[in-house]
This record gives C-alpha cells, structure tokens and sequence, in this order.
C-alpha cells in the first residue's frame, strides 16, 4: 500500500537507559556518524512495524547483547527538540530498566563498545541524553 503525504515525516528512535541497584548504568560508544566515538544510550531507528518497547528491547540487544522483556522497560518521555539530531528531524522515545547488578556486555552492531560507568564518573554523552538521564534519575528517585 503506498501514500502521500502533504507534509513531512520525522524519523522515530528509541534509547535506553539500563540502571543497576548499585547506580551504574549502561552506555555504547558510537561506530557511526554523529557523535562517532562519544557514549550514548543504547538505542536506534524505530521499524515501521514494531511498537516503541519493541524497538528499544531490539536495540538494547543489538548493540550491547542485554536481552530484557518488554515489560522491564519504563518510558521515561519522548524528545523533540528539532535540532537533536544532525542527520534530520528525529524524535526519540526514550526508557529506562533497571537490574540487580552489571551483566556482562559487548559492543555490536551500531556500538564500538559497551560498557558500565558509575553515575558519578560519567563521560560526556552525545546527542541530548545528558537531559534525558536527568529526567530518568527524577523518576527514578520518585519512585
């Protein structure tokens, strides 16, 4: 089936946050274009048809080999900022999870690497996610 449309599409993706009871959380270092070599969530494009958890459960597994149930992701709120994403207009719908303790992780497909950081030792993030672990650390404590 194809359609037209009078005006354009913004892409959709997905990230995630995964948190451990001991405040670490999960982060990739990008392979690719933007912000190649910067951390960032774990995350990506949204399939046509795949509801958001299912795409931040695909994506979490894609690049850092963490398999999760939907049901153990939390949206935490979507991003819009029109300038977010250099590539073009992108809104992301982002989670978070939490875990008992650091599992071990690998890096894989859009991810050089993956590994845990203290939430007190954090490196730089790319993109906007330094905004959006500030609002998943608020609903975090709120809970």
């Amino acid at each position: 089936m194809s359609y037209e449309y009078k005006y354009p599409h913004p892409a959709v993706t997905v990230d995630c946050i995964v948190f451990t009871a001991d405040n670490q959380i999960l982060l990739i270092q990008r392979k690719n274009e933007p912000c190649k070599g910067h951390w960032a969530f774990p995350g990506g494009f949204m399939n046509i048809d795949e509801t958001a958890e299912q795409a931040v459960v695909r994506e979490l597994a894609e690049e850092t080999t963490i398999k999760i149930a939907e049901t153990d992701v939390f949206q935490i709120g979507a991003y819009t900022a029109v300038d977010r994403d250099p590539r073009e207009r992108v809104i992301t719908i982002a989670f978070f999870a939490e875990i008992e303790k650091p599992v071990k992780v690998k890096g894989s497909d859009d991810a050089l690497v993956a590994r845990w950081f203290s939430l007190d030792e954090l490196p730089p993030l790319a993109f906007d996610h330094e905004e959006i672990l500030e609002d998943a650390r608020l609903i975090r404590e709120s809970e």
